[in-house]
């Protein structure tokens, strides 16, 4: 497939460098404020180094890479809330094109689930988005073999850089600040991790599963999720956790229609209980019990990965 990458970061810059190899071509790739598109396929390569050298993509507008030629959008830009854009008007864009689109990006179908799925119903294109759930975790595609009706709940641990500071704080018995920082230096985290520390990111992900979940008349955002983050944990309630066999973790629940992210205490020899930049998803499924699939970490690669085997499996539809 031809492939139009929408965001150059992290996970963008490796789903490009990693295309080639699943036996797709990029056509075009863009930033937020320039593109570079050749309907033959762009040096990948060329253009990742002009970025690091240039800060920039290309010489073309970043709009370029909407009309430019291709089967699949990649949209992978930062999450945001609210109306999800622009990440909504780039989906928009290629559906009424009749292009399909794989997301990297939670907040359109955390935000505007309904309004992708109408504009998906009147195109010849499709949206999937096996990546906006806990990275390289198979999670959505366990939902769709099983069916969403037989599913009872979900929980998980599904933000590494959370599970990875309540590791450190229980471990070696030190303070927030402390851990945060090292995970920085570490590059685990990002100069700003509110979205991850106070619970914004798994509460987009427990939106997107429960509209999965959702009859078709029911629709779930952020502002369903009732959500209490990590920065005030005292290292008291962990030594106390501890010394009753527990253990901390920052839990994304959805049951019910409700839906639920706070720290919960859990079993140190529980599926929940990963360690590090771990994640893991809890299924609990009728007439099958649970079924947990976990993740060492959500790295770019992975990420890019899960994007590329999503595209992979729009072309075999």
């Amino acid at each position: 497939m031809k492939l139009s990458i929408i965001g150059a970061g992290t996970v963008g810059s490796r789903v490009a460098e990693l295309a080639d190899s699943y036996g797709h071509t990029v056509t075009a790739i863009s930033d937020s404020t320039s593109a570079v598109t050749d309907a033959s396929g762009v040096d990948v390569h060329a253009v990742l180094e002009d970025k690091r050298e240039s800060g920039t993509i290309g010489n073309e507008e970043s709009e370029s890479a909407l009309e430019a030629e291709y089967d699949c959008l990649v949209e992978v830009t930062p999450s945001t809330l609210g109306d999800a854009e622009p990440a909504f008007n780039h989906i928009a864009t290629a559906l009424r094109r009749d292009r399909h689109v794989v997301l990297g990006n939670k907040s359109p179908m955390a935000q505007r689930y309904r309004d992708v799925r109408e504009l998906e119903e009147n195109s010849a294109g499709e949206v999937l988005f096996e990546a906006t759930i806990g990275g390289p975790i198979p999670v959505l595609s366990t939902i769709h073999d099983v069916g969403p009706d037989r599913v009872i709940s979900i929980k998980g641990v599904f933000n590494g850089l959370a599970n990875f500071i309540l590791s450190r704080m229980t471990a070696e018995g030190l303070g927030y600040e402390h851990v945060l920082a090292e995970a920085q230096d570490l590059g685990i985290a990002e100069v700003d991790p509110t979205f991850d520390v106070e619970g914004t990111d798994t509460a987009l992900t427990c939106s997107i599963l429960a509209n999965v979940l959702a009859e078709s008349d029911t629709e779930f955002t952020v502002d369903d999720v009732s959500i209490e983050g990590i920065t005030e944990i005292p290292g008291s309630a962990l030594n106390l956790a501890r010394e009753d066999g527990k253990t901390v973790r920052l839990l994304g629940e959805v049951r019910d229609g409700q839906l639920r992210v706070a720290p919960r205490t859990v079993p140190q020899n529980s599926p929940l209980a990963v360690t590090g930049p771990q994640t893991v998803v809890e299924l609990d499924i009728q007439d099958a019990g649970q079924v947990n699939v976990t993740s060492s970490a959500a790295t770019s690669t992975e990420v890019a990965s899960t994007i590329l085997t999503d595209v992979n499996r729009l072309e075999r539809q």
